[in-house]
C-alpha cells in the first residue's frame, strides 16, 4: 500500500470552514487552532494516513517550529516562509515516492501543487469528506453499541468482557 500524505493550510482551512471561523471570531485564533488540529487528528485516525498541518509564522522572529499533536504533525513556519511556500516545498520532496494530497482554497497554490505532483483539495471538499467520515463513525460504531438495560457490560467492547470475566474466573 502507498503510503499517502495530507498537508492542509491551516488558516486556509480556518477562514473557509464556519465552526472554525465562528470560534476565531468568538474565542480565540488559538481555539480555532485547536479545533483544527482536533478535527484533523480524528481524520487521521479513520484514514490511516499521514496528515501535516501548516501554519503560517512568517512575520513572527524565529526558526521553523514542528510538534506532534496527538497523531499528527504541526507546522509552524520560520519567518519568513509562508504556509504556502513550505507547503509546495515539502509536496516537491515527497511527492514522487508518496501520494500527496493538499487541502487549500488558494487557486494559485492548487495550481502550484499540481505541478508538483500532488493533487489538491479544496476546504469544501475535504469538509464534505470529514462530514461523511463522522456519518460513516456514528453508523458503523457508535449507533451498533446496543445497551443492555444500563449495564455496564452493555457498554463495553467484547473482548474487555472476555477479560474481565477470565479475571472473575480466577
Amino acid at each position: 500500500m502507498t503510503r499517502e500524505f495530507l498537508l492542509v493550510d491551516g488558516y486556509n482551512i480556518i477562514y473557509a470552514w464556519d465552526k472554525l471561523k465562528k470560534a476565531l471570531e468568538e474565542e480565540s485564533l488559538e481555539i480555532a487552532r485547536k479545533k483544527l488540529l482536533d478535527i484533523m487528528s480524528n481524520y487521521q485516525g479513520y484514514k490511516k494516513i499521514n496528515v501535516i498541518v501548516v501554519f503560517d509564522a512568517h512575520r513572527v522572529k524565529g526558526n521553523r517550529s514542528i510538534e506532534r499533536y496527538n497523531n499528527i504533525d504541526v507546522v509552524f513556519t520560520k519567518e519568513v516562509e509562508t504556509a504556502d511556500h513550505y507547503i509546495e516545498k515539502v509536496a516537491h520532496l515527497i511527492g514522487r515516492d508518496y501520494r500527496v494530497r493538499v487541502a487549500t482554497s488558494d487557486g494559485l497554490e492548487q495550481t502550484i501543487i499540481l505541478g508538483k505532483g500532488a493533487s489538491r483539495i479544496s476546504a469544501r471538499e475535504l469538509h464534505n469528506e470529514i462530514n461523511m467520515m463522522d456519518k460513516d463513525i456514528r453508523k458503523n460504531f457508535i449507533e451498533k453499541i446496543q445497551i443492555d438495560n444500563n449495564r455496564l457490560e452493555g457498554h463495553l467492547d467484547s473482548k474487555v468482557l472476555e477479560w474481565m470475566e477470565k479475571m472473575r474466573r480466577k
